[in-house]
């Protein structure tokens, strides 16, 4: 910039400077150089150098990547799974250019967002709350804020779509034939049935989605392998694959199995019974003696697990009373062994003579105490009892007490 005329001192003219459209986020500071010359000969001049800093205003909201964000999530998953991460950016400066992240308030299906997913206020990464299950919900969106920390603070929003992807968690449940436990349903089936005989046909679904829902049908057991088989895999035909015949048993069980086409597959079983039958007198005869059969059989199992059980009780009772007994016999003999009981004498009682002969020439009664401990020696007094016309003669004897013997001496 250079002035077309100089400035006059005397007037107190001075220079000023004036900048417009100043961008903080294109540059923060600024040099500028004023150089001052003279119109002498020669001239002479000075320059100056002044240092503009800029000063950071907010004025510029945050801005996502991306208008909208789509994220995937298998079902079944754990609750706090990061799910996907939003990010914005802000081209001030500082605070101002700081991003929060809030997740807006919303319902799904009259529940809070909240209670599905959460964001992380600083890195925006959102975690799923709750454990998702596609037969409920299959997709959700809701509205995340960035919001940086200028004053006043500026925004903007964006739209967060989830899609729950399908696992095959939902075995096949089978609607037809119903399985009842109280009663026994069979399928009637003509002696004169001839060949591709519609038996019945199984009815199955699954509740997952897409292949984890495809159905087939198997037949697994049958009691006559010969003549039947489940000819439509996907539609759970049972028919007839040879003429019946007056040889075949009237009652007929088959075990159908039906899978899914999932990773792993799940499977249902189904039992169909069949009676071979002309008349319906024949079929209710056969199958009610096959029901009180059953029900017979279920009840002597009962009774027999029940005695089996009693006679363990009274055996396992037995054996803990004899133990019980004989470890207190065991005990009782090792106390009286190692105690130090006192030698009680004890003094027969007087015996008459009876031959009359004044003395006593056959038996003397007496009894000897010892103690637990055998090589001790003790003095026990014999009395020897006389009639009453001779004198009565006391004696003390020395008894020596032995574990095996006693030694006696006068």
């Amino acid at each position: 910039m250079v002035l077309n005329a100089p400035l006059d001192r005397e007037k107190n003219e001075q220079l000023y400077l004036v900048l417009t459209a100043v961008d903080g986020e294109r540059a923060s500071e600024y040099n500028i150089t004023v150089t001052c010359s003279d119109e002498g000969v020669p001239s002479l001049s000075s320059s100056v150098t002044l240092t503009l800093q800029i000063t950071d205003v907010n004025d510029n909201p945050p801005v996502f990547e991306k208008t909208s964000y789509e994220a995937y999530i298998v079902e079944n998953n754990t609750p706090g799974l990061s799910i996907f991460t939003v990010k914005a950016t802000d081209t001030d400066w500082n605070q101002n250019a700081r991003v929060s992240y809030i997740l807006e308030d919303s319902s799904i299906n009259g529940v809070p967002v909240s209670s599905y997913v959460s964001i992380s206020a600083d890195n925006g990464v959102i975690h799923a709350v709750r454990s998702f299950d596609y037969e409920q919900i299959k997709d959700f969106q809701f509205r995340v804020k960035a919001q940086d920390g200028g004053s006043p603070p500026l925004s903007s929003n964006v739209t967060v779509k989830i899609m729950i992807l399908d696992q095959n968690d939902n075995p096949p449940q089978v609607l037809y034939p119903v399985q009842t436990g109280g009663s026994l349903v069979a399928e009637m089936v003509p002696r004169s049935a001839d060949v591709g005989y519609l038996v019945t046909k199984v009815v199955a679904v699954d509740v997952d989605y897409g292949q984890n829902a495809w159905l087939s049908y198997k037949l697994q057991k049958a009691t006559d392998r010969a003549l039947f088989e489940v000819v439509g895999l996907q539609n759970g035909e049972i028919r007839t694959i040879r003429q019946v015949t007056d040889k075949d048993a009237v009652k007929q069980r088959l075990t159908v199995i039906v899978e899914d086409n999932g990773q792993p597959s799940r499977s249902a079983t189904v039992i169909v019974n069949v009676a071979v039958a002309d008349s319906f007198p024949e079929v209710l005869s056969e199958f009610t003696d096959y029901t009180h059969d059953k029900e017979y059989n279920d009840n002597l199992t009962f009774y027999l697990v029940l005695a089996l059980a009693v006679v363990s009780f009274l055996f396992i009772t037995c054996l803990v009373v004899i133990i019980s007994v004989k470890v207190y016999r065991w005990r009782q003999s090792r106390i009286l062994y190692h105690s130090n009981l006192p030698v009680i004498p004890y003094y027969p009682p007087r015996y008459s003579d009876t031959l009359g002969t004044g003395t006593l020439p056959h038996v003397y009664n007496y009894e000897v105490c010892r103690t637990t401990d055998s090589r001790k020696k003790m003095h026990l007094p014999l009395i020897f009892s006389t009639s009453d016309s001779d004198k009565k003669i006391f004696s003390i004897l020395k008894v020596t007490l032995s574990l095996n013997s006693f030694k006696f001496f006068k």
